[in-house]
């Protein structure tokens, strides 16, 4: 296997010519990555580029990725986004994993003057008031460091996992992202959750301590709840959204309803009044 030689200047003369060579060389790659274990694939995708990034939130199965990356000898460098509201515990692992590896990892940070304007403009949680608001806040504060994070880049490595992917149904372990030109690898694709956490036991990987209080998904302090039994695991994110929906739906309806049922379902306290 070879690295691309192919001028870049070259495919981008023509849009729909460059999404055919990419959409080309996304089922190039799939088809290479195909029957091999964690090592091979981050191996043979080594082996593609010199542009190639893993972006890690320190979520239990970014921790495999990053274990698998320490202990080998692929140059793929990894990032991660600090938001300026992750959860304390996220922190920890953090810093855990990067004396155990003794790696760097390069850490984007939102625009400053950006943070400020909104938080001047808007409050501390206007994310609360409305998705607007909500979509605002992680464009500030993801989306745009992100951006920044893969910008020049190839390939984009991330700990997705196909039980976890809204879109699981079209969703394959390599795909081209149109919004940010570029290709997406999800080594973990086909891992189960049970997998993820007999390797990282069996391996001594830092684990951040919210799994075990009920996050599978940890995301920004303020937007990251733990999920209850027989939630779907994405109901921790932004939960509030969900409950307002709930909420005008009992006011179409006009519905009569007690005290206990009222708080849990049709008036959710809203986080700013805790």
């Amino acid at each position: 296997m070879y690295k691309s030689t192919i001028s870049i200047e070259y495919v981008y003369l023509s849009p729909k010519l460059n999404l055919l060579f990419m959409k080309n060389r996304v089922e190039q790659l799939l088809k290479d990555l195909e029957g091999l274990n964690l090592p091979g694939k981050l191996e043979r995708i080594n082996s593609w580029s010199d542009l190639i990034v893993f972006s890690t939130s320190f979520g239990k199965e970014d921790q495999v990725i990053t274990h698998a990356l320490a202990n080998s000898k692929n140059q793929i460098g990894i990032f991660t986004l600090d938001t300026g509201r992750l959860f304390e515990e996220t922190y920890e692992v953090f810093h855990r994993t990067i004396n155990k590896y003794k790696i760097k990892i390069d850490t984007f940070y939102p625009d400053q003057n950006s943070v400020q304007k909104l938080v001047t403009e808007k409050g501390p949680y206007s994310f609360y008031d409305s998705v607007e608001n909500r979509k605002e806040c992680c464009f500030v504060r993801k989306i745009e460091p992100l951006k920044r994070a893969i910008k020049g880049k190839e390939i984009w490595i991330t700990g997705l996992r196909k039980e976890q992917s809204e879109n699981r149904a079209d969703m394959k372990m390599v795909e081209w992202d149109e919004a940010n030109q570029i290709i997406k690898v999800h080594p973990l694709f086909d891992w189960t959750e049970k997998q993820v956490d007999d390797f990282n036991d069996a391996n001594n990987v830092p684990v951040n301590a919210l799994h075990k209080k009920g996050f599978p998904s940890i995301g920004c302090s303020p937007c990251t709840r733990a999920v209850e039994a027989g939630e779907d695991f994405r109901a921790g994110r932004w939960w509030w959204e969900a409950s307002k929906r709930e909420e005008l739906h009992c006011r179409k309806f006009s519905r009569r309803i007690n005290p206990r049922t009222e708080r849990m379902n049709c008036r959710p306290i809203h986080p700013t009044e805790k």
